[in-house]
């Protein structure tokens, strides 16, 4: 159904925009790569037959026209923007695996009943001004002007970077979508992880995706002298942030799905024979059921509090971040069910850890994902790799299912 080798040829071409000498890519938002990147997108977009424009938040957008042209439209895409030294395949490989798709339609004279649009999002990964998934929040209508004063580590606001680039701010409402004007949105992404590979499994169906909870840990006890200060008079916070991260392993691991991360550590003022007076961490929770996430979240809490107690360390829990987990369409999932299995392929469900475009999107439609298996499952890496047959695999499961969602006329 689909062309494999124009697929590929089109992720290896688009793997040259930003590229680091360590073979990673850097492509963050706003930035000259990440414009050369969308005029490369672009191109493609027009060589498959469609329509080209881009919105007022930055969001690139290719569409199909439909029989009724006034039917609810099909999206399907993911984005293009980049972590630092990152890797090809997480986010392009559902923007050009969707043109891909509208591609083959086009030549092989396909027509649907739904519009069907691919769309490149607007900075989902949030790497330059740590504040992410700006294109979907904006055709959702969830991105507001207060918003777009983060800043990046230049001090450049997300608003001054949108100017730069030829977008008014002032204008970011106009890229809503109106409700009832989307049908559904289907996103093809690598698994970044190593379920599929483990079951030697090319494609699985996403089932939901666990929802991040980013909270601060912030203690305080009191610095001394390394050696002059004995282990029983000490009040040292950063043996009690040791303590709280060991229970955080203990109590996710404890559900089975749950994962908890703790990914920054400071330690205050930071000599090697200071015993610490102040210590931050932060703390990465996720899962796919929201009644387990809140109970393990209360259990790290209240084991954190008696820990502190304990040790006469002051305690302050700084909420960062909190996305509600997504549950995929059933929908969608029967779709792609049948999709695979028309391919001859197991109808594998999975959930997904990572956050996606789509979390923004459930108040605007049903929204669901289809994984393509990673190889050993690195991700946000220049090892980043999904094969030629992987990628055409998730493909053709992505064709069969827009089909179905859009109605062959």
């Amino acid at each position: 159904m689909i062309n494999p080798d124009r697929l590929w040829d089109r992720l290896m071409r688009l793997s040259d925009i930003g590229k680091q000498e360590s073979g990673g890519i850097t492509r963050l938002s706003f930035t000259p790569e990440e414009r050369a990147a969308k005029d490369l997108v672009r191109g493609f977009m027009l060589e498959a037959g469609l329509a080209v424009r881009e919105d007022e938040v930055g969001n690139l957008i290719g569409r199909k026209e439909g029989g009724n042209p006034e039917a609810p439209v099909v999206l399907v895409g993911s984005h293009i923007d980049s972590v630092f030294n990152g890797g090809n395949f997480d986010g392009p490989l559902g923007v050009l695996a969707g043109v891909e798709i509208l591609h083959a339609m086009n030549e092989q004279g396909i027509a649907t009943e739904h519009p069907i649009e691919v769309i490149a999002f607007t900075d989902e990964e949030g790497t330059r001004f740590s504040y992410g998934m700006i294109g979907s929040r904006g055709i959702a209508g969830l991105l507001e002007g207060s918003e777009l004063e983060h800043c990046d580590k230049d001090g450049i606001s997300i608003a001054e970077a949108m100017r730069q680039n030829g977008l008014d701010p002032d204008a970011i409402g106009k890229a809503a979508r109106p409700k009832g004007s989307v049908k559904a949105y289907v996103e093809l992404h690598i698994e970044q992880g190593k379920v599929l590979e483990s079951r030697n499994l090319s494609v699985g169906v996403v089932s939901g995706v666990a929802g991040p909870l980013w909270v601060k840990f912030i203690l305080e006890g009191e610095a001394g002298h390394a050696g002059a200060t004995p282990m029983t008079l000490r009040r040292d916070p950063l043996a009690a942030a040791a303590e709280i991260m060991l229970a955080i392993e203990q109590e996710a691991g404890k559900t089975g799905t749950a994962v908890g991360t703790v990914g920054q550590l400071q330690a205050y003022p930071g000599g090697v024979n200071i015993i610490p007076g102040k210590v931050e961490f932060s703390l990465d929770l996720r899962d796919v059921d929201q009644a387990v996430l809140d109970r393990v979240e209360a259990k790290i809490v209240r084991v954190a509090k008696q820990i502190c107690e304990k040790r006469g360390i002051q305690l302050a829990i700084e909420l960062l971040q909190r996305i509600p987990p997504v549950i995929c369409s059933e929908e969608i999932q029967q779709a792609a069910k049948d999709a695979c299995e028309s391919l001859c392929f197991e109808p594998f469900t999975i959930p997904s850890g990572a956050g996606h475009d789509c979390m923004q999107l459930t108040g605007l439609c049903p929204v669901g994902m289809i994984f393509a298996r990673s190889q050993k499952g690195i991700s946000h890496n220049p090892a980043e790799y999904t094969t030629k047959e992987d990628c055409a695999d998730g493909a053709n499961v992505l064709y069969r299912t827009v089909l179905s969602l859009a109605g062959k006329a």
